[in-house]
């Protein structure tokens, strides 16, 4: 992927030179982390009045409930509005930084994480942070059992034994616990702004916690900015915290506006009416080389673009026969469903993205064989043809129009015995059907929630995406659940790797899934933008950027 690695950050000359990487090392075991500079300790920045930068986004968010989202537009604003524990350098995720945390230790066991609080750190409401306020925040998270929720799902308990430290104890030992941490999920939220707008850290949090309404307009965090307003499916408004406790932010207010067509996106950005189009579609990249007012970065995305059926008969239907989705694999026109992604699109050879540890090499994955799908259709029952309909959400993102990608699907698909047709729907209504687990067939994106490829055995049985599919352990092979259980403790890299080859040929055999692309990316920019640096976890951090 190419990067910047030069970055501005207004008033304070910084170079870091870092190599993009794709698993999270935690620092060696019984020994404090490496040190980093944490925000308090940066000299200070002069802030921009009256700047503002405009980013044109498809917007996907459900909620900005730091305990609740799971989306790529909260996740820029929690990066902006939150912090975390820990996070990665700002154009890399090879390593594992300070954040909140100045530093921590790992017991032996690897079952114990021991962090100590920066003092420096205070809240936007002056306050400081506290071990205390760690607690309640993973806690909340967990309990409200929402879409982020299994993420907290191996820690046994945290516990603060004083103001400045947190003790994080796990159930098993996890490889990935501190790539997990970076995720918005874990950001750490005033206790005292959350339970006076009716939250709640209690095991009945699920049910007893009011406080969305109230975060969905407010922020409650220690970050550079502050969220202003949130007006769904329109835009999105931060202004820079005047109570940071690090550098300030170069630009005082940020407006995510929400344009899902890649063509409006490049039409305003060609007008100055926008800074940043994240959603241009790599067929547009050439007519803008000659336009000095933008610049694009491309690289190689982290999103996987898949189909997925449903393995429980009663909502899968036909979907819900290996053989069938066996049929779907090798129906793909994969060579062409590359060049339609165009730029530096390519196609995974399974359900675990290029650049992770253990993924198979790009484009290697099963050829096209239009009779041997046929064949298995006919093995499944269907030798005169399978009537369906493919379910897709009606939006582009990251430069990837899903409208026209399923229509190429539908056209393989056709091709080889099937007779679909596209079923449509706005990006939360399809959300909600794919999250519930009530879709038979449909196209999707999974992006990861963590640097590391543990995140992909929620594609195996009982696993989030696992349990959308209608994938379950009282239904799956005893072989890909042991598999399953021995990659969540195994830590060894190398050991891991071969794991995660195995999953991927089971997944490629047996799995009700089927890769479609892994697509290039390219984000537009104007030339007087400065400090845009793409990081994979967070996208952008907004507080880097001056103009």
């Amino acid at each position: 992927m190419n990067r910047r690695t030069l970055f501005t950050i207004f008033a304070v000359l910084a170079i870091l030179l870092v190599v993009a990487g794709c698993a999270a090392p935690a620092a060696p075991s019984g020994a404090p982390a490496a040190a980093t500079s944490a925000p308090g300790e940066e000299a200070a920045a002069t802030g921009d009045a009256g700047s503002t930068l405009v980013i044109a986004i498809s917007e996907d968010t459900a909620s900005l409930d730091p305990g609740r989202a799971f989306e790529t537009l909260p996740s820029i604003i929690h990066k902006a509005t939150y912090q975390t524990l820990v996070t990665f350098p700002p154009d890399s995720v090879e390593s594992v930084i300070p954040n909140l945390a100045k530093s921590w230790e790992i017991s032996e066991d690897g079952l114990t994480y021991t962090f100590m609080l920066d003092e420096n750190a205070t809240f936007a409401n002056g306050s400081a942070v506290t071990a205390e306020d760690v607690v309640f925040s993973f806690n909340r998270m967990k309990n409200l059992t929402g879409n982020p929720s299994f993420l907290a799902s191996g820690i046994a308990s945290v516990e603060a034994p004083d103001a400045s430290t947190v003790v994080l104890t796990l159930s098993a030992p996890d490889p990935s616990i501190l790539a997990k941490l970076v995720f918005g999920a874990f950001s750490v939220v005033s206790k005292a702004d959350v339970t006076a707008n009716g939250g709640t850290d209690g095991a009945d949090a699920a049910t007893a916690d009011t406080a969305e309404t109230w975060l969905n307009s407010n922020s409650a965090g220690s970050g550079p900015y502050v969220l202003e307003s949130w007006d769904p499916g329109v835009e999105t408004v931060l202004v820079r915290n005047e109570n940071y406790w690090g550098a300030p932010a170069a630009i005082e207010r940020v407006i995510f506006r929400n344009i899902p067509e890649a063509a409006t996106q490049k039409l305003q950005l060609e007008a100055g009416d926008i800074d940043i189009a994240f959603d241009l579609s790599s067929d547009q990249v050439p007519s803008l080389e000659g336009n000095a007012d933008v610049t694009v970065y491309q690289g190689l995305s982290d999103t996987l673009v898949f189909l997925k059926g449903n393995y429980n008969p009663e909502v899968g239907g036909a979907f819900s026969d290996p053989k069938v989705m066996e049929a779907v694999r090798y129906a793909l026109d994969y060579e062409g469903l590359r060049l339609l992604g165009g730029g530096d699109t390519v196609t995974p050879a399974s359900m675990l993205p290029v650049g992770f540890l253990g993924a198979m090499e790009a484009n290697s994955g099963i050829a096209r064989d239009v009779e041997k799908a046929k064949a298995l259709l006919a093995d499944a029952g269907y030798a005169d043809g399978l009537d369906a309909e493919l379910a897709y959400p009606d939006f582009t993102f990251a430069g990837v129009n899903f409208g026209t990608f399923a229509q190429k699907v539908q056209a393989d698909l056709n091709e080889a015995g099937f007779n679909i047709t596209l079923a449509p729907a706005e990006v939360q209504v399809a959300l909600e059907n794919y999250r519930q687990g009530q879709e038979p067939f449909g196209l999707w994106l999974w992006l990861p929630d963590y640097r590391d490829s543990l995140d992909y055995v929620e594609f195996l049985p009982d696993g989030v995406v696992g349990t959308r599919t209608g994938w379950v352990a009282d239904t799956a092979d005893a072989d890909i659940l042991a598999l399953r259980d021995a990659l969540k403790v195994e830590t060894d890299d190398a050991v891991r790797a071969g794991q995660f080859g195995e999953m991927q040929d089971y997944l490629m055999a047996s799995g009700p899934y089927a890769p479609v692309i892994q697509p290039g990316l390219q984000v537009g920019l104007r030339s007087d933008v400065q400090g845009f640096v793409y990081n994979p976890q967070w996208r952008v951090d907004v507080s880097l950027i001056s103009k």
